[in-house]
């Protein structure tokens, strides 16, 4: 993964655990240890789904940059989609607080997003390409006369 990505990523998940690690000690105060469980789980999910959907936009960018804003759009479609089939698969569970779990949850993508966000937005994305130091000019790549 090359350092802008990992720095992308890095910039969404370290804050995103961090509240995750907040949401813990307000579900273990609120809803006791399986609160804790059911905040650490979500915080776990987020940080592995929306880091999985991250790495493919990333390579999608890299790969196939026309469809690039679409795979954007139906890539976000899915992992709610995800999250909402978790959250009902483990709305009756007993190993964890369900709702503790699902607020988390929701809170949690939220943070990610706000996150990635803001690192995208302090970036400094290059969106002209510099000239090559060469001596190619811009118009000459496969171009044949």
């Amino acid at each position: 993964m090359p350092s802008n990505d990992a720095r992308n990523l890095l910039h969404a998940a370290v804050p995103t655990a961090a509240a995750g690690a907040v949401a813990a000690v307000v579900s273990a105060v609120v809803a006791g240890g399986k609160g804790a469980v059911g905040a650490l789980v979500a915080t776990g999910v987020v940080i592995v789904f929306m880091g999985i959907g991250l790495y493919v936009l990333q390579r999608v960018a890299r790969s196939l940059p026309q469809i690039f804003q679409a795979m954007g759009l139906m890539l976000y479609a899915a992992q709610l989609l995800l999250l909402f089939i978790f959250v009902a698969v483990f709305k009756n569970t007993t190993l964890f607080n369900p709702r503790a779990f699902a607020i988390t949850l929701v809170v949690l993508t939220l943070v990610w997003i706000a996150a990635q966000t803001r690192a995208h937005m302090k970036a400094k994305i290059l969106y002209v390409e510099p000239e090559s130091s060469a001596g190619d000019k811009p118009g000459d790549k496969g171009h044949s006369s």
